[in-house]
């Protein structure tokens, strides 16, 4: 399920990436990726744009409001889901409806962070120079071409076998290992993706563009909005391909996680309730006061 959860786009998406990380990763201590969440924005944007010592301090202002918001205001509603998930789990009431219902639990969290997030995005864009601009710009070209040359240069035969790779160790980290009748459905919902990546990678680009042409009138009132446009539209900026794409992609990852539930044994379900029950007590303890 991790890989339904949020495409991330540029800078500004960076923002969500991070405050969410500890719900989509992997990682041994979610209570720590949390909890350090704002560092790991400031590292990123830092990839992509030399911040002054008052951009720092203002960020690292923005994103402690931020952070005490989303603990405050979602985490009690990550909790509820995850309640939910091991219930359904632990019961084996996980048919395709329910699962579609999982999945558009996991997609109703993000509006609200992206509303939030809109001022933290604008306070840094807008104090932004042009030479800080025009580095951004140079730093997005080339992280997009880094991104095509990974992506894009082996093979269709090699991009749709990564592909599966990437799609399997995300499924794994909630099912646990997969059976060879698993891994062949994962393999072919694979191939039947298309110009799925090609077409991310526009619309990724597509969104790194519209920043930067609203970035030209970041002096203007209206700024303030047409970044929170850019946020809340995001598959919209990125071109009717990419809507289109995605608005299948959902449904399909739906359908494939039902598919690698039903094709799977009591163990899988053990593993994703032991899943669901790690994180949902990381969450409780975290305190919303914690540096």
């Amino acid at each position: 399920m991790s890989s339904l959860a949020y495409q991330t786009g540029a800078m500004i998406r960076a923002t969500v990436l991070f405050l969410t990380i500890a719900l989509l990763s992997a990682c041994s201590s979610t209570r720590t990726a949390y909890r350090y969440a704002d560092w790991g924005v400031n590292w990123w944007v830092d990839d992509y744009v030399t911040l002054t010592g008052e951009q720092e301090q203002q960020l690292a202002r923005d994103l402690d409001n931020l952070r005490q918001w989303h603990c405050t205001a979602e985490l009690p509603r990550y909790r509820q889901w995850l309640h939910e998930l091991v219930r359904d789990a632990r019961s084996g009431d996980l048919d395709r409806a329910r699962v579609s219902y999982h999945q558009q639990r996991l997609f109703d969290f993000l509006p609200g962070l992206l509303e939030q997030a809109a001022p933290t995005a604008t306070n840094l864009l807008a104090s932004l120079s042009d030479e800080q601009v025009a580095q951004l710009a140079r730093n997005m070209a080339r992280n997009h071409g880094e991104m095509e040359e990974k992506f894009l240069l082996d093979s269709p035969e090699a991009r749709v076998e990564a592909r599966a790779e990437r799609t399997i160790e995300r499924i794994e980290n909630w099912l646990g290992p997969l059976n060879p009748r698993q891994q062949r459905i994962a393999r072919e919902w694979s191939e039947s993706r298309g110009r799925q990546t090609e077409i991310w990678l526009e619309g990724r680009r597509n969104w790194q563009l519209a920043l930067l042409e609203a970035l030209e009138e970041r002096d203007s009132p209206k700024f303030g909005e047409q970044i929170r446009y850019l946020l809340m539209n995001s598959e919209e900026v990125r071109g009717e391909p990419y809507k289109e794409m995605m608005a299948e992609s959902r449904v399909a990852m739906a359908d494939l996680m039902y598919e690698l539930i039903e094709a799977g044994a009591p163990s899988h379900l053990a593993h994703l309730e032991e899943r669901a029950v790690e994180l949902r007590g990381d969450f409780r303890a975290l305190t919303c006061s914690a540096a």
